[in-house]
């Protein structure tokens, strides 16, 4: 199996993800819903995704350059404050941008805590998610509370992008959708929820990632910066401005979590609101590390994630009302099982033990109710956080001196 640790992550992931669709086809066949590879299900994946995949970014830019970013959740919630007031004023793109000002502050807050002052890159992390409610909720009292729609807590509605369909190729998956061909049907069509009815936010933060990966991995500046994380004095001793690139990577990493806020705004809530970032920073950095600091395994992440959630929205408004979602614990039960088996052949008995634990638990859960509860998708991604980062874990790396304090001229 040598060969497939020699295929391009790209390759691998896209592997992974027909697998998966494999996967989902199987147990929809099974458990008879429509609605696992259904299009309207890859949009709303994909619309939820985006917060998550932008801050995930974020934290590969920060921990590639050496600094642990959890204040990735308060940036993100400056990126939704600001986001609103520049929507107000001068329309989606001036959200946009406010939002990435918003969050790259924050960013730069962060870098003069760490970097230059050498404070605990986790407590200064924790106190910027400290900082950020409050300091929202203050703006939000003196430019919000005396206009009409807005009040201490939220701001007027705003206005979002238009979407787009890419035209040729949408039909092109529809009509192989539409030939009902056992698992490629099922991939045409969730594809084609991929290409249709996109927001031009959305396509912009996708591109983020082959953007993000040519820019760490093909140029000078990223070379800079992962130097940063992985040996700054090497990197010191070559010439390279070890605080300078630091204090990129934290300022870009706060602009991106910005640019997730603002897209909560501007996309999915149509207004700011105290509290609407809901812990997405924080599985932003669950991506991050499931995605093994790399940025197409951050979309991975994101995207996997995000999936319960954009399918709670397509089958708590159907007819099925949670059979859809109760078959999710179906695909858990199953997927866990490979985890078994791979584990066992592995010799990890630990792992054997927790995998079947909890594959049987997801198992009797599926087969001893109709539909699922309402408040489950939003537990779900939690859950699957959780199960995924402790059974990756062991194969991941991330920057070797990521969180460690680095002072100039120091060996």
């Amino acid at each position: 199996m040598t060969w497939l640790t020699n295929l391009p992550a790209w390759a691998r992931w896209a592997g992974a993800a027909a697998l998966g669709m494999l996967l989902l086809t199987i147990v929809q066949s099974v458990s008879g819903t429509e609605l696992l590879t259904e299009e309207g299900t890859a949009q709303a994946m994909v619309r939820w995704s985006i917060p998550i995949l932008l801050a995930g970014l974020g934290g590969l830019y920060s921990e590639r350059a050496g600094i642990v970013n959890i204040g990735l959740e308060g940036m993100m919630i400056l990126g939704t404050w600001f986001g609103a007031w520049g929507a107000l004023n001068w329309g989606p793109w001036g959200g946009l941008l406010a939002g990435l000002v918003g969050g790259a502050l924050g960013g730069l807050l962060h870098a003069i805590a760490t970097v230059s002052f050498g404070v605990d890159q986790i407590i200064s992390g924790v106190a910027i998610n400290i900082l950020a409610p409050g300091l929202t909720r203050y703006l939000s009292e003196r430019v919000f509370s005396g206009e009409a729609g807005g009040s201490v807590s939220q701001s007027p509605r705003v206005d979002g992008f238009d979407s787009f369909t890419v035209p040729g190729l949408a039909d092109g998956l529809g009509t192989i959708r539409d030939q009902d061909i056992f698992w490629i049907s099922d991939m045409a069509g969730f594809a084609r929820g991929l290409v249709a009815e996109m927001s031009f936010f959305t396509l912009f933060g996708l591109l983020m990632v082959p953007l993000s990966g040519w820019l760490l991995w093909k140029t000078k500046v990223g070379l800079r910066l992962r130097i940063c994380g992985e040996n700054p004095i090497a990197g010191e001793s070559l010439g390279v401005n070890i605080y300078g690139h630091k204090y990129l990577g934290v300022i870009i990493s706060g602009a991106l979590s910005g640019l997730a806020g603002a897209f909560i705004v501007l996309e999915l809530a149509g207004l700011y609101r105290g509290g609407q970032t809901t812990g997405r920073g924080f599985i932003g950095l669950a991506a991050l590390v499931f995605g093994n600091w790399r940025a197409i395994g951050v979309l991975a992440g994101s995207l996997l994630f995000s999936y319960p959630f954009g399918l709670s929205l397509v089958d708590f408004n159907a007819e099925s009302s949670g059979e859809a979602t109760r078959a999710v614990l179906l695909v858990i039960a199953i997927a866990l099982v490979g985890v078994a088996v791979w584990a066992f052949r592995a010799n990890k008995r630990n792992d054997v033990i927790l995998a079947g634990l909890i594959a049987a638990i997801a198992l009797i859960w599926y087969l001893s109710t109709d539909t699922a509860a309402s408040w489950l998708p939003n537990t779900m991604p939690y859950a699957l956080v959780l199960i995924v980062l402790f059974f990756a874990s062991q194969r991941l790396r991330g920057p070797r001196t990521a969180g460690l304090p680095y002072r100039k001229g120091e060996t």
